[in-house]
């Protein structure tokens, strides 16, 4: 039988506020426990929670975003549940009346293509604290630092049907609140996280399969490796005859497995009810137009611009635009040298491997956009060859100055001499007489190949300064003469 897979995620963006979303309590990443949590964040009786406007800012602008509904009434009601690190025993949230409505989001794959992924609605609430469960001899602590803080959470529509498909989403919610400023999506400090509800149906079925949530994955791998482990599971025990349960599990990267959790709670198991400590939030057209007009270039447009302004393929404007610093980052190459393509190959490729290998961000690199755009003009006027810009782009990244210092100090000017190239393609020819006469003697076929013997040999003699496209012109003439 063929199956097919349902997956609708809900993301948990940590906003970008300095203090949370209804007390003044800093919001800080790595305090030392329980030193940001106040009384309102505690609940403790007679304080009261004040909303955070920039909260509210934050959110609409996501909205706007997406080409959402944005409800001008939002209401905040209570999610009761008890767990340790829940002080209030209820979580002040939304539920009929959420903030952004309908929206939708296009996104990339792999091969090029774009789907259109819908959003069901995004909405405020604030953040539970955090269960500590080591070091405490057998216990287990609460960290409290993070209650309250706000949080937007973005529910998809169950439109996608892969795990790389729910990558390239949440790659694209990722980008998006970074470029909007709303949240700096680091996912090793929690600041975005996942929750997979994945299904299985035979392939053709309209109705939706028993779904599994995996709660709280914090990495685009960890991701896709939960939902294929998830939908092979699901696939493998309804075809041994037994039924998927709708319940909360854990991925264990550890293991490469999920796991459950507990069983799956509906809304009404929360009992939610308006929050009576807070008034209706109404939002007027005039702060929603305000918000529009300041707006920032978001990746679609961006990419779109890469394309028609600079030639780039759909794949090159896509991986340059997925990240604002990245994007501006190329930019800055490309005033400088003037070449697009060529900086977008620069980019993507020797600085990628860089920042890759050192674990870096685009703005921990020890190579400016300057220096590479600098470095790229000297490729464009046969100061240096491509091999050789390998070699200067080391140095830079070493600390060792710019390109035309590197240059400079190293001895890396190409030989541009056609003179020159030329009296030393015969000392090559000459040291090769043998094969010079084999590739005389041989077909069209067999040439192609003993014509890169002599390239390299060229190059080897002129220590990789010779100008390429010089030595295979003069090269072709002499051996072909």
């Amino acid at each position: 039988m063929q199956w097919e897979t349902v997956i609708g995620l809900e993301i948990h963006a940590q906003l970008s506020t300095r203090s949370k979303i209804f007390s003044a309590s800093a919001t800080t990443f790595g305090a030392e426990p329980n030193t940001q949590a106040s009384l309102v964040d505690l609940g403790m009786p007679g304080s009261l929670p004040v909303l955070n406007e920039e909260a509210v800012r934050m959110a609409c602008k996501f909205g706007l975003a997406i080409d959402a509904e944005i409800a001008g009434k939002n209401v905040f009601a209570r999610k009761n549940y008890f767990y340790p690190d829940l002080p209030k025993g209820y979580q002040i949230s939304q539920m009929d009346l959420p903030i952004v409505g309908k929206g939708h989001l296009d996104i990339t794959l792999e091969d090029g293509s774009s789907r259109r992924i819908g959003i069901t609605r995004a909405h405020l609430e604030e953040d539970a604290g955090k269960s500590l469960h080591e070091d405490f001899h057998g216990m287990s602590g609460i960290d409290l630092n993070r209650a309250g803080t706000p949080l937007l959470e973005i529910v998809s529509e169950p439109d996608i049907r892969s795990a790389k498909e729910a990558v390239a989403y949440v790659k694209a919610i990722h980008a998006l609140v970074r470029y909007l400023g709303i949240c700096d999506g680091n996912m090793a400090e929690g600041s975005l996280r996942c929750d997979c509800n994945v299904s299985v149906r035979p392939k053709g079925q309209a109705e939706f399969g028993t779904r599994a949530e995996i709660k709280n994955v914090n990495s685009f791998r960890f991701i896709e490796k939960a939902i294929n482990f998830e939908v092979q599971r699901q696939i493998e025990l309804i075809e041994d005859g037994g039924k998927v349960v709708q319940e909360t599990r854990l991925y264990d990267p550890n293991k490469d497995e999920t796991r459950s959790m507990r069983s799956k709670e509906e809304a009404n198991d929360y009992r939610y009810f308006p929050c009576p400590d807070l008034l209706p939030v109404v939002i007027e057209q005039s702060f929603l137009d305000s918000l529009r007009a300041g707006l920032p270039e978001l990746p679609p447009q961006k990419r779109e611009r890469f394309e028609q302004q600079f030639g780039l393929s759909t794949y090159d404007a896509s991986v340059l635009a997925a990240s604002r610093e990245l994007a501006d980052y190329f930019e800055a190459v490309q005033q400088t040298c003037g070449d697009a393509k060529l900086a977008a190959n620069w980019v993507m490729g020797e600085l990628s491997s860089l920042l890759n290998t050192g674990n870096l961000a685009i703005e921990q690199s020890p190579v400016s956009a300057a220096q590479l755009g600098g470095m790229i003009l000297r490729i464009k006027d046969n100061t240096i060859s491509g091999k050789i810009a390998k070699m200067v782009f080391e140095a830079m990244a070493a600390g060792e100055g710019s390109a035309d210092q590197i240059i400079e100090a190293k001895g890396l000017k190409q030989v541009t001499d056609s003179g020159a190239i030329e009296s030393m393609l015969d000392e090559v020819l000459a040291a090769n007489a043998e094969q010079v006469e084999q590739y005389r003697a041989s077909d069209e076929a067999k040439r192609g190949k003993m014509f890169g013997f002599f390239v390299g040999q060229a190059m080897k003699a002129s220590k990789g300064k010779a100008n390429p496209g010089q030595v295979n012109e003069l090269l072709k003439k002499k051996l072909e003469g």
